[in-house]
This record gives C-alpha cells, structure tokens and sequence, in this order.
C-alpha cells in the first residue's frame, strides 16, 4: 500500500490526542463472565470494582479491550487501592502496559535535569544541538517539550502508516522517524501535538550526554525512584512480555486489523515520544515523584509546569472554564468536571494500550487506570471521572 486509508488518517488522529486530554480474553482465551482479578476486601474497593465492570460492559466490546485495571494511591500514603475486572483469565496487580505518550513526561524530566546541570537550556535552538536538520534551525527545545514547534507528526504520514501496517514489529530508527516528515512545511509556532518533537528531543539527550536515551532514563529516574517494573525495549528484562495482557487494536478505522493483538515489545516506533512499559505501581511512583517536585529542582519545577492553551496555544497559568485543557512540558493539566478545579492528566496510548494517569493537587490522590486496546475514541478519560467521584463521595483522598 503506498498511501493510508481515511480509516488510518482517523487512527492517527485519535492516538495523537493528549489527556484531557474480539471477544478474547486478556490471556487471548475467550470466557463469557467478567471476572475480578482479586475479590475486593473493602467497600471502596467493591464500588470501584462496579465502575469498572459497568465500562467494560458498556465500551470493552465495541472498542475490543477485554481488562480494565485501576490503581488509587490516596493523600496519607494509605495502602493503595488495586482492582481490576476482565473477560478472561484475571489481570494480576503487577501486569505491565505499554503506557504511551505517559512516556513524554520522562523525556522531559531527563532534559530538564540537563539544564539543572548548566549542560544545555530548554531556549537553545535546535541548530544548537541537531544542525543536520537546518528547516528546524531556529525551533527552541521549549517548543518541542510544549508542542509548539510547528513541526509536523510523523506518525500521521502515510509513509510510516504504510511502513508500520506492512510489519508492525519492524525496527525504526530515531533518525528514520524523523525522515517521514524531513522536507514537510513547517507549521506555525502553535500548539500541535507531535510525536517527531519528542524523538527530537530524544536525539538531543543522546547528542548532549554522548549516551543513549534507555541508559540516562534507567540512570537518572528509574534507579532512583525503584522503578524496577518500567522499561524501554528492547532493554527490558526476559519476562517483560509474558506478564503483559495480551494488547488488541480496536480502531475501527482499520478492519483488516480489528481484534488482533499487537506485538507487546515492538515499540521502536515510539520510543522517547511513548515507548515505556510499565506497571500501575510504578506510574504512581512516578506521578508522585513527579508532581511532588522530587526530580528537578524548582525553577525546573515550574518550567515542566509551564501552560500553553490547546485551543489558542497561548501561554496560560492554569486551566479554567474559557481554556480548560493545558499543555506543560510533557504533561498536560484540565478541570476536573465534578470539582471545577485543575487536575493533571495524561492519558498515553499505543495501537494496543490505553495508560491514564490522573493527579489531585488538592490532597495528593493519584488514580492509574489501564485497558488492554487502543480506540478511535477516548472513554477511559471519563471513567477516570467516573473512579475521582466514588473516591470522593467516600471520603477517599477529600481531606
């Protein structure tokens, strides 16, 4: 095939959306009766379970994901809250997912402690760093972190659709993603996601440290937060895929491939863009290391937390009713529909896997959910919404 079909422009489209952004068993077997991956032990855990199972029953056919998990870490450091319903064999607490553009979040952390260190600044150009591109020359690597470069997405052009469909386990190189959109217009310096700003962005932590990216993300973020779950193939561990729920592509918008499970460790085509896995327990270390300011230091801080509106593209402090979605350096900041007030969200997403990371400034609580299949649509968002209500009318995290 040498150009990609609307219903593949359409998969593009959905997989490059940020957080407000067939009848198999997770274990490829088929059961008719969900089933809970452990019983619950406590009220809260029953109530959650019940929103849960009534997503599954209500989108896990149409948009073919078979297991739904959730975690819930609350502002005490209670013991975390885990459930998870499925169609199949039960997901176990510790299952791995490919958490998608969750990833870009890393990327930026990495370079954000490179400017700590006076190796490089987040105004540097990227003539700076990657000359070979002189198109992009004046493109600053805030720009890239914000999505406001201009430069187009090379995992919307037909060539990288025709590539990925013709093989979805071939290998990409950094250098060949980018070469699906060399020679492209540039955009205007607006907000418009991109997965070619963080490969780039990648390439200049290769470039500034004389290192590859997996060993300055393993150095830098998952030695010392324990994260011993995350990883970026193919640098992971034997036995990664085996405790992977089997991943489905539920596009529509490609029949020919509808149902069918994804490579688990064939993510070269994401890489610093969204290519971790990693477990539920993990993505809450993250999310709380993250937010709590554990990583950079705080003029750091607040550049990651630095706004632009994803409808007018300008600079925001925060979300509210006129902008109500906001895009950080890698993460992305909305209100929240039952309270009014900001949360920060990020819902990561590769063709087999939906990752949904949710903070609470307010009090600390932090919600991880996880399906096993992508989507034209985005839903889990709303059961996000769904998971801080019962969390809430139960008292959970409110104090």
């Amino acid at each position: 095939m040498t150009r990609t079909t609307p219903g593949w422009r359409r998969v593009l489209t959905a997989m490059a959306l940020v957080a407000v952004v067939v009848g198999a068993g997770a274990d490829g077997g088929a059961a008719p009766v969900a089933q809970a991956a452990r019983q619950p032990t406590d009220r809260l855990a029953g109530a959650l379970r019940n929103d849960l199972q009534s997503y599954l029953d209500a989108h896990g056919a149409q948009d073919r994901f078979t297991a739904v998990s959730l975690r819930v870490t609350g502002p005490n450091r209670r013991p975390a809250t885990a459930v998870s319903v499925s169609a199949g064999r039960p997901v176990p607490d510790h299952a791995l997912w490919q958490i998608g553009s969750n990833t870009k979040a890393f990327t930026s952390v990495v370079l954000l402690q490179l400017e700590a260190e006076g190796r490089l600044s987040i105004h540097d150009r990227l003539g700076t760093w990657l000359p070979r591109y002189p198109a992009w020359r004046d493109v600053t690597i805030a720009q890239l972190l914000s999505m406001t470069s201009g430069i187009p997405d090379y995992s919307e052009q037909d060539a990288f659709g025709a590539a990925f469909l013709s093989d979805p386990t071939a290998t990409f190189t950094a250098d060949r993603l980018v070469s699906f959109v060399t020679g492209l217009p540039l955009g205007p310096a607006t907000y418009a996601y991109s997965n070619t700003n963080y490969i780039l962005a990648q390439m200049i932590i290769e470039r500034v440290t004389h290192d590859s990216y997996a060993a300055q993300l393993s150095r830098r973020v998952l030695v010392p937060l324990g994260m011993r779950d995350t990883c970026l193939p193919p640098a992971c561990p034997p036995g990664t895929a085996s405790r992977m729920p089997a991943g489905y592509i539920g596009y529509a918008g490609l029949p020919m491939w509808l149902g069918k499970p994804v490579p688990p460790l064939a993510l070269s085509w994401a890489q610093g863009a969204g290519g971790l896995v990693g477990s539920l327990q993990d993505l809450t270390t993250w999310a709380r290391a993250l937010y709590g300011g554990r990583l950079l230091p705080s003029a750091q801080q607040r550049e990651l937390r630095s706004l632009v509106s994803v409808t007018t593209g300008r600079p925001i402090p925060v979300v509210s009713a006129e902008d109500p979605v906001g895009f950080g350096l890698g993460v992305a900041q909305r209100i929240d529909p039952g309270t009014g007030r900001p949360v920060w969200m990020y819902r990561g997403q590769t063709f087999g896997f939906q990752v949904l990371h949710m903070y609470v400034p307010e009090n600390g609580t932090i919600i991880t959910l996880a399906v096993n299949s992508g989507s034209d649509q985005d839903t889990l968002t709303g059961l996000a919404d769904t998971v801080h209500r019962t969390l809430s009318t139960r008292g959970h995290g409110t104090r």
